[in-house]
C-alpha cells in the first residue's frame, strides 16, 4: 500500500483521463451519442476524451460551464468574472465519433436513446452509496432536468463526473427536502440515479490497483486535497505512482 495526496484540480485531470480510457466510452464513441455536458470537472472530461479521438484543436476549458461556485463573497453565477468577450461554447457532443461543435444537451436530448450516454458533473457526493446530487439554480432544472428525461423516459446512460472533494455525510434524499422545501433561499438540489466516477474509480480504470479515502486538506495551494491510500501488486502499485505522479502538479483551474 501506498499513500498519494492529489489536489481537486489533479483529480479533475485524473477522472478526465480515465474516462477517456474506460471501455464503456470508447465502445460508445464511434456509434453512439456522448454529451459532455459543460462544467469544470467535466472540462478536463472534454479535453482528454477529444484529445482521444484527435479532435481537441479548438477546444478550450476556458469558459466550458454554465454555472460555477466562486469562494465566499462571491455568488455562484453563470458569468463568474469573465469578460463579455468570452462565449459559452456550447456542450460537447459527439455524433458517430464526430465532435458537433456549437451544440448543447437541449439540441439533441429528444433523439438521445438507449446505448447513448450523457457525462454531467455533481455538486454533492455520498460516497457510501455512490450517489451523487446536483445543484440547481435554473427554474425548469436545467442541464439535468433535461438529462433526466432520457435517462429515465429512454434508458440513456447518465455518468457524473465527480470529485471526492464534493463529498457530504447526509442523506442526499433529506437534504434535498431541505433546499427544496418553499421559502429556502440559493440553489435547489437533484439526487439522480446516474452512475458515479470519481478518483477512486479513475485510479481503479487507469492501474487495476485499489484506491481508499484515508484523509482530507491541506493549505497554500493544497486546499480540498484527497489523501488516498492505495493498494495492490507491485506492477499496480508502480502504475498508480507514475499516473499521479503526471497528474499532481496539474494547475489550479482558473477563470
Amino acid at each position: 500500500m501506498k499513500q498519494f495526496l492529489i489536489t481537486p484540480a489533479a483529480g479533475k485531470r485524473l477522472i478526465g483521463r480515465a474516462l477517456s480510457s474506460s471501455e464503456v466510452i470508447k465502445e460508445a464513441i464511434p456509434k453512439r451519442t456522448l454529451v459532455i455536458v459543460a462544467g469544470t470537472t467535466n472540462g478536463y472530461v472534454a479535453e482528454e476524451i477529444l484529445s482521444s479521438i484527435n479532435q481537441g484543436e479548438g477546444f478550450s476549458r476556458e469558459r466550458f460551464f454554465r454555472g460555477v461556485v466562486l469562494s465566499p463573497g462571491q455568488p455562484i453565477t453563470e458569468t463568474g468574472r469573465l469578460s463579455d468577450e468570452t462565449q459559452f461554447p456550447g456542450d460537447v457532443v459527439i455524433v458517430n465519433g464526430v465532435w458537433k461543435e456549437g451544440l448543447t444537451i437541449f439540441d439533441v436530448v429528444d433523439d438521445l436513446k438507449e446505448g447513448d450516454i450523457v457525462l454531467k458533473g455533481a455538486n454533492a457526493l455520498d460516497v457510501s452509496r455512490g450517489q451523487a446530487g446536483v445543484l440547481i439554480g435554473d427554474p425548469y432544472g436545467g442541464t439535468i432536468g433535461a438529462a433526466i428525461q432520457a435517462v429515465v423516459g429512454r434508458r440513456v446512460k447518465l455518468i457524473h463526473p465527480v470529485g471526492l472533494e464534493k463529498r457530504v455525510t447526509g442523506d442526499l434524499k433529506d437534504l434535498a427536502r431541505l433546499l427544496n422545501a418553499p421559502g429556502v433561499q440559493g440553489p435547489r438540489l437533484l439526487p439522480t440515479t446516474g452512475e458515479v466516477f470519481t478518483e477512486i474509480d479513475a485510479i481503479s480504470t487507469l492501474t487495476g490497483a485499489e484506491a481508499q479515502l484515508v484523509a482530507g486538506g491541506g493549505v497554500n495551494g493544497g486546499e480540498g486535497s484527497l489523501r488516498l491510500a492505495v493498494t495492490g501488486d507491485e506492477e499496480q502499485i508502480k502504475a498508480a505512482s507514475t499516473l499521479l505522479d503526471e497528474v499532481s502538479l496539474e494547475p489550479p483551474f482558473q477563470l
